[in-house]
Protein backbone atom coordinates (compact mmCIF):
# COMPACT_ATOMS: atom_id res chain seq x y z
CA UNK A 1 0.00 0.00 0.00
CA UNK A 2 1.43 3.54 -0.90
CA UNK A 3 2.63 5.87 1.85
CA UNK A 4 -0.19 8.25 2.65
CA UNK A 5 1.11 11.65 3.57
CA UNK A 6 0.48 14.94 5.30
CA UNK A 7 2.47 17.86 5.81
CA UNK A 8 2.00 19.49 9.55
CA UNK A 9 2.24 23.20 9.94
CA UNK A 10 3.09 23.75 14.08
CA UNK A 11 1.76 27.01 15.54
CA UNK A 12 2.43 29.55 12.35
CA UNK A 13 1.17 32.21 14.67
CA UNK A 14 1.31 35.95 14.81
CA UNK A 15 2.33 35.73 18.73
CA UNK A 16 5.06 33.26 17.44
CA UNK A 17 6.83 35.53 14.71
CA UNK A 18 7.92 39.71 14.57
CA UNK A 19 6.18 41.36 17.23
CA UNK A 20 4.35 39.06 18.86
CA UNK A 21 4.26 38.83 22.27
CA UNK A 22 6.12 35.00 22.11
CA UNK A 23 8.31 35.99 18.93
CA UNK A 24 11.06 32.96 18.04
CA UNK A 25 13.78 34.51 16.20
CA UNK A 26 13.54 34.90 12.42
CA UNK A 27 10.00 33.14 13.43
CA UNK A 28 8.62 35.10 10.04
CA UNK A 29 11.23 33.04 7.37
CA UNK A 30 9.31 30.14 8.01
CA UNK A 31 6.04 30.79 6.33
CA UNK A 32 7.83 31.42 2.27
CA UNK A 33 8.88 27.69 3.64
CA UNK A 34 5.63 27.00 4.63
CA UNK A 35 3.92 28.00 1.63
CA UNK A 36 5.98 26.19 -0.82
CA UNK A 37 5.19 22.85 0.72
CA UNK A 38 1.50 23.91 1.31
CA UNK A 39 1.27 24.34 -2.41
CA UNK A 40 3.11 20.59 -3.21
CA UNK A 41 1.18 18.74 -0.82
CA UNK A 42 -2.21 20.57 -2.03
CA UNK A 43 -1.52 19.92 -5.75
CA UNK A 44 -0.72 16.46 -4.91
CA UNK A 45 -4.08 15.90 -3.24
CA UNK A 46 -2.01 15.38 0.02
CA UNK A 47 -3.73 17.10 3.58
CA UNK A 48 -1.98 20.48 5.24
CA UNK A 49 -2.96 20.73 8.82
CA UNK A 50 -1.97 23.54 11.13
CA UNK A 51 -1.47 22.99 14.85
CA UNK A 52 -2.57 25.96 16.78
CA UNK A 53 -1.81 27.42 20.56
CA UNK A 54 -5.08 28.06 21.82
CA UNK A 55 -5.06 29.24 25.45
CA UNK A 56 -7.63 30.43 27.77
CA UNK A 57 -6.65 34.03 29.42
CA UNK A 58 -6.37 32.29 32.39
CA UNK A 59 -4.33 29.71 31.08
CA UNK A 60 -2.22 28.29 33.90
CA UNK A 61 1.79 28.52 32.15
CA UNK A 62 1.20 32.33 31.65
CA UNK A 63 3.48 33.96 34.11
CA UNK A 64 1.00 36.91 34.86
CA UNK A 65 -1.43 34.39 35.89
CA UNK A 66 1.08 32.51 38.06
CA UNK A 67 2.58 35.20 39.60
CA UNK A 68 5.96 34.91 38.53
CA UNK A 69 8.66 36.44 36.17
CA UNK A 70 8.65 35.29 32.31
CA UNK A 71 10.86 32.97 31.18
CA UNK A 72 11.59 31.35 34.60
CA UNK A 73 11.31 27.96 35.47
CA UNK A 74 8.73 26.48 37.60
CA UNK A 75 5.62 23.66 38.06
CA UNK A 76 2.34 23.38 36.29
CA UNK A 77 0.18 20.34 37.19
CA UNK A 78 3.03 18.31 38.32
CA UNK A 79 5.39 18.89 35.33
CA UNK A 80 8.39 21.34 34.72
CA UNK A 81 6.92 24.29 33.13
CA UNK A 82 8.21 27.41 31.99
CA UNK A 83 6.83 30.60 32.51
CA UNK A 84 5.69 31.91 29.67
CA UNK A 85 4.63 35.62 28.67
CA UNK A 86 0.77 35.84 27.50
CA UNK A 87 0.67 34.20 24.25
CA UNK A 88 -1.93 32.58 21.92
CA UNK A 89 -5.10 33.70 23.55
CA UNK A 90 -8.09 32.60 21.68
CA UNK A 91 -9.69 34.72 19.34
CA UNK A 92 -6.94 37.21 19.66
CA UNK A 93 -4.77 38.74 16.93
CA UNK A 94 -1.62 36.83 17.84
CA UNK A 95 -3.54 33.50 17.97
CA UNK A 96 -4.20 33.94 14.78
CA UNK A 97 -2.46 32.22 11.45
CA UNK A 98 0.23 34.23 10.11
CA UNK A 99 -1.10 36.91 7.43
CA UNK A 100 1.56 35.62 4.82
CA UNK A 101 0.52 32.49 5.28
CA UNK A 102 -1.60 30.48 2.51
CA UNK A 103 -4.38 29.61 4.48
CA UNK A 104 -6.51 28.59 1.98
CA UNK A 105 -4.34 25.45 1.32
CA UNK A 106 -4.98 24.38 5.09
CA UNK A 107 -7.17 20.94 5.03
CA UNK A 108 -7.71 21.43 8.93
CA UNK A 109 -7.10 22.92 11.80
CA UNK A 110 -6.04 21.28 14.90
CA UNK A 111 -6.13 23.26 18.57
CA UNK A 112 -3.81 22.54 21.22
CA UNK A 113 -3.26 24.04 24.83
CA UNK A 114 -6.99 24.61 25.63
CA UNK A 115 -7.13 23.24 29.28
CA UNK A 116 -6.36 25.83 31.67
CA UNK A 117 -4.58 23.83 34.37
CA UNK A 118 -1.64 22.10 31.79
CA UNK A 119 0.21 23.08 28.77
CA UNK A 120 0.13 21.39 25.54
CA UNK A 121 3.32 21.51 23.29
CA UNK A 122 2.48 18.74 20.90
CA UNK A 123 0.20 18.58 18.18
CA UNK A 124 -1.18 14.60 19.50
CA UNK A 125 -1.20 15.52 23.61
CA UNK A 126 -1.23 17.65 26.66
CA UNK A 127 2.49 17.39 28.61
CA UNK A 128 0.89 15.09 30.73
CA UNK A 129 -0.40 12.96 27.97
CA UNK A 130 -3.48 12.77 29.80
CA UNK A 131 -5.39 14.31 27.18
CA UNK A 132 -5.08 13.79 23.61
CA UNK A 133 -6.16 16.42 20.57
CA UNK A 134 -8.15 15.68 17.47
CA UNK A 135 -5.09 15.23 15.34
CA UNK A 136 -4.35 11.16 15.68
CA UNK A 137 -7.99 10.60 15.01
CA UNK A 138 -7.72 12.86 11.89
CA UNK A 139 -4.48 11.15 10.57
CA UNK A 140 -6.51 7.59 11.33
CA UNK A 141 -9.30 8.72 9.31
CA UNK A 142 -7.51 9.68 6.22
CA UNK A 143 -5.40 6.89 6.20
CA UNK A 144 -1.87 9.30 6.98
CA UNK A 145 1.44 6.88 7.76
CA UNK A 146 4.15 9.80 7.20
CA UNK A 147 4.18 13.12 8.45
CA UNK A 148 6.32 16.18 6.79
CA UNK A 149 6.53 18.75 9.61
CA UNK A 150 7.90 22.09 10.42
CA UNK A 151 6.87 25.33 12.41
CA UNK A 152 7.46 26.98 15.51
CA UNK A 153 9.38 26.33 17.93
CA UNK A 154 11.91 23.61 16.91
CA UNK A 155 12.98 23.43 20.69
CA UNK A 156 9.10 22.96 21.83
CA UNK A 157 6.01 22.37 19.98
CA UNK A 158 7.69 20.98 16.93
CA UNK A 159 9.91 18.35 18.83
CA UNK A 160 7.54 17.06 21.11
CA UNK A 161 4.57 16.85 18.03
CA UNK A 162 7.61 14.77 16.36
CA UNK A 163 8.33 12.57 19.48
CA UNK A 164 4.83 11.83 19.84
CA UNK A 165 4.73 11.12 16.53
CA UNK A 166 7.08 8.62 16.21
CA UNK A 167 6.12 6.86 19.54
CA UNK A 168 2.57 6.66 17.78
CA UNK A 169 4.09 5.00 14.39
CA UNK A 170 4.18 7.74 11.91
CA UNK A 171 7.22 7.87 9.89
CA UNK A 172 8.30 11.85 10.37
CA UNK A 173 10.09 13.78 8.17
CA UNK A 174 11.30 17.04 9.85
CA UNK A 175 11.77 20.44 7.39
CA UNK A 176 15.03 21.97 9.22
CA UNK A 177 14.60 25.08 6.94
CA UNK A 178 10.97 25.03 7.73
CA UNK A 179 11.43 25.50 12.10
CA UNK A 180 13.33 27.97 14.32
CA UNK A 181 13.71 27.58 18.03
CA UNK A 182 13.21 30.03 21.05
CA UNK A 183 16.80 28.74 22.14
CA UNK A 184 16.16 29.37 26.00
CA UNK A 185 19.32 27.63 26.76
CA UNK A 186 21.78 28.72 23.98
CA UNK A 187 21.93 25.23 21.80
CA UNK A 188 18.44 23.58 22.78
CA UNK A 189 16.97 23.91 19.25
CA UNK A 190 20.62 22.02 17.93
CA UNK A 191 19.73 19.27 20.88
CA UNK A 192 16.29 19.22 19.54
CA UNK A 193 16.83 18.09 16.15
CA UNK A 194 20.13 15.83 17.09
CA UNK A 195 17.29 13.98 19.95
CA UNK A 196 14.29 14.11 16.94
CA UNK A 197 17.04 12.07 14.21
CA UNK A 198 18.25 9.94 17.40
CA UNK A 199 14.36 8.26 17.53
CA UNK A 200 13.80 8.34 13.62
CA UNK A 201 12.99 11.55 12.14
CA UNK A 202 14.44 11.79 9.46
CA UNK A 203 15.95 15.94 9.37
CA UNK A 204 15.75 17.54 5.29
Amino acid sequence: MATQQALLLIDLQNDFCSGGALAVKDGDEVIAVANHYAGEFSHRGQPVIATLDWHPASHGSFASNAGEQPWTLGELAGLPQVWWPDHCVQHTFGAELHPLLHTDLITDRVFKGEDAQVDSYSGFYDNGHRKKTRLDALLKAQGITALTVMGLATDYCVKYTVLDALAAGYAVTVIAAGCRGVDLTPGDSARAMDEMKALGALIL
